[in-house]
């Protein structure tokens, strides 16, 4: 059969070796548009879908998360309340300062004039602003210069100076209000006031002790800010006014506070102690008019003070009192009716009490001693006879009574209660010398409340640094009830007056012209070369208005509270009585017999 031509043509067109070329296949452009044009439908539906969800379902969600990222909250700071004397002078106060920041990225917007040509952007900005700013144009310029949202340019500036640097309405710039603590009469009162740290914070005493009182609620500011930092006007503002502190008003008086610490200040530099304090109270309410320290510190710059000097010796120093502490042991007996001012005493130089050796302060020839006697003599011996008609257990009980060993409740932190054992612990030669104040410890002002307590009519008040707080009319809201505790009756009271004005004679160092004057000294050995001298008493005798006690601490030889606390005392309870107002004394003391 013959072949086509067809088929020959086709097998001429075999390459060699016999091999075949692989068909082409037909493309289908129809098909690949169908799915791209699906694809793209798809996508535009996602889109159009997301936008439903942000636009439509969840549009409000997506608002307020917008409106968060763009919202600032500001703290205003609350103005910290004053302190106050017990007249209203100011001791302490928080005065208006500002705190100039810069939103670097708007300053460029600002023109110095709308007219053509002037000067504009940061440059101008910086020769408007330095010399308010007191800075050179260079370093003003710098400040000005950069791409922050936020930089402080000054802080804690004057209001008058805030003030002229808003008037000037360059862009970028403005003024947060802060508060400066400051303290009128720098030391005076120092360790009293306390201070407050760099950001505000109470750090020491009445500051510390009434921060809640003082320090008031902080009030904020909410507003909406572009990219570029600026205020948005049309956005949402909120503002909650700061509620500034209130005013803590002390029973300090200022004037009595100086003298007090000017005096303590002579003393410690006449005998060489290392620290010295002084309190001055008055007898019936328990209000402390003067808490004096030396050395003390400056609260406006607490820093330049040893740590040690930024506290209150007054209450957290802690010392035997020594010879005073014989007042309550001869009080004790005479409440429970063992004793009388002219019980008699044989009183050697030494005696030993169930073999415990017991001596005087200084030598002398045997002696024969009212009560009275004992007392103004201060004589150890006498104190131990009188001590041991009364059981351990009951004299303890009036020293808690007198407020010793436990804290005063005066509103200052840091307050020793002191160390007094029970009278089980009194072992051996304890027995007998808590009977003439040692084998126990107070502090300061514990004395000065005890010693008040015959001043009162045998009424122990709690004493306190604080009258209350000042209300808006004017008004004082005291701060508490100050407790009162019966230690002694009115007839022991009065009989401890008598002796400690008959210890106080007419013309000695401690004495008060003009006043009678009722008192006693106190030394004891506080280390192995340390002492520390003291002396309490209270004026006019006769019906007593102020306690005041003297105290030098780290005396380096035993030198006692009648030669160098007394001097101190007789010149503050001058004072004091004229500062009060407090007249003469109407009748004059009652003499004893002191010996037999």
């Amino acid at each position: 059969m013959a072949r086509s031509r067809s088929s020959r043509t086709t097998r001429a067109r075999r390459p060699a070796g016999g091999a075949r070329f692989p068909q082409a296949r037909v493309g289908a452009p129809a098909v690949r548009h169908r799915l791209l044009i699906c694809m793209i439908m798809v996508a535009v539906m996602a889109l159009s879908g997301r936008l439903i969800w942000v636009q439509g379902l969840d549009a409000s969600a997506r608002a307020q998360e917008a409106i968060e990222q763009r919202t600032v909250e500001r703290t205003i700071p609350a103005l910290r309340g004053d302190i106050l004397d017990r007249d209203g002078t100011t001791m302490a106060s928080s005065v208006e300062r500002y705190d100039l920041w810069v939103n670097q990225r708007q300053v460029d917007d600002y023109k110095q004039n709308a007219e053509e040509g002037e000067a504009s952007g940061v440059e101008a900005a910086a020769q408007e602003l330095a010399p308010v700013l007191d800075m050179s144009v260079a370093d003003t310029e710098k400040a000005l210069t950069g791409d922050s949202g936020f930089k402080y340019l000054q802080k804690n500036v004057d209001p008058k100076v805030r003030d002229a640097v808003i008037s000037l309405r360059i862009n970028g710039i403005g003024a947060d209000r802060v508060a400066d603590r400051i303290y009128p009469a720098g030391s005076v009162g120092g360790n009293i006031l306390g201070f407050v740290g760099s950001d505000g914070t109470a750090l020491a005493g009445t500051e510390l002790s009434f921060d809640e009182a003082l320090s008031g609620t902080d009030g904020k500011t909410t507003y909406e800010r572009g990219a570029g930092g600026q205020i948005i006007p049309t956005g949402k503002q909120e503002t909650t006014p700061a509620v500034d502190g209130s005013d803590v008003v002390l029973t300090i008086d200022r004037d009595l506070q100086w003298k007090a610490q000017q005096i303590v200040a002579g003393a410690v530099d006449q005998w060489g102690a290392t620290g010295g304090s002084a309190v001055v109270l008055n007898a019936k309410t328990g209000q402390v008019l003067a808490l004096a320290e030396h050395p003390t510190f400056d609260p406006n710059d607490p820093g330049a003070a040893e740590e040690k000097n930024r506290g209150n010796r007054s209450i957290s120093s802690v010392f035997e009192p020594g010879s005073t502490g014989k007042l309550f042991t001869m009080s004790a007996a005479l409440e429970e009716g063992k004793v009388t001012p002219e019980s008699q005493y044989e009183i050697p130089y030494e005696k030993y009490f169930d073999g415990h050796r017991i001596k005087d302060s200084h030598y002398h020839e045997h002696q024969r001693l009212t009560l009275a006697g004992v007392l103004k003599h201060s004589s150890n011996v006498g104190t131990v006879q009188v001590a041991e008609t009364l059981s351990p257990d009951t004299r303890y009980d009036y020293l808690r009574a007198f407020g010793l060993g436990e804290p005063t409740g005066v509103e200052l932190p840091g307050e020793s209660a002191g160390i007094l054992r029970p009278a089980d612990e009194w072992n051996g030669r304890t027995r007998y010398t808590t009977s003439f104040g040692q084998g126990y410890s107070v502090n300061a002002l514990q004395m000065v409340s005890a010693v008040g307590t015959f001043a009162n009519d045998g009424v122990r008040v709690q004493p306190s640094l604080i009258d209350g707080t000042r209300q808006e009319d004017g008004s004082i809201e005291p701060a508490h009830q100050a407790e009162s505790t019966r230690v002694v009756s009115s007839e022991t009271a009065a009989t401890m007056r008598a002796l400690m004005d008959n210890n106080v004679e007419e013309g000695s160092a401690a004495s008060v012209t003009g006043y009678a004057t009722a008192g006693k000294s106190g030394t004891a050995q506080t280390g192995k070369d340390t002492y520390t001298a003291s002396f309490i008493g209270f004026a006019p005798a006769d019906d007593p208005d102020l306690v005041v006690g003297v105290f030098l601490f780290g005396l380096d030889s035993f030198i006692s509270g009648t030669k160098s606390a007394s001097p101190a005392f007789s010149e503050l309870t001058t004072f004091a009585l004229q500062n009060q107002g407090i007249p003469p004394t109407g009748q004059p003391g009652r003499e004893l017999e002191n010996e037999w």
